[in-house]
């Protein structure tokens, strides 16, 4: 038993040292959720800022930039994003050229998970 035990010390405890020919990646969990969590945090930031630019740009082309300077106020100080996202509605389909059902995703992405199930439930009440 003592044998086996230093030859197994030889080569190491861990599962990447058994196989010094072969490389593993070994990565923890808490690296893993760390990383994706960071990653997540960034793309919400830029997707927010990306909805602010539009709705500016919504505003500001429909009713000038003092609505806008407004609009913005409003949505960061006071919490109140109506404005904003209707102006990033109208912004990304007047100002970027986007098709309205585009627009309307980006703007209430939401949309992409409540429509099939508003229609699978109207689908299962038609069918009774």
């Amino acid at each position: 038993m003592l044998i086996g035990y230093s030859a197994l010390r030889a080569f190491g405890d861990r599962p990447w040292d058994r196989a010094p020919l072969s490389f593993t990646l070994c990565i923890r969990r808490e690296t893993i959720s760390t990383v994706l969590g960071v990653v997540g945090f960034l793309a919400f930031m830029v997707f927010g800022i990306a909805q602010l630019v539009s709705g500016f740009a919504g505003i500001e082309h429909g009713l000038g930039v003092g609505w806008a300077w407004g609009a913005l106020i409003a949505a960061l100080m006071f919490r109140f994003t109506l404005p904003i996202t209707i102006g990033a509605f109208f912004g990304a389909m007047n100002v970027w050229g986007w098709h309205w059902a585009l627009a309307a995703l980006f703007v209430a992405p939401g949309l992409l998970l409540v429509i099939p199930s508003v229609l699978a439930s109207l689908f299962s009440l038609v069918k009774r």
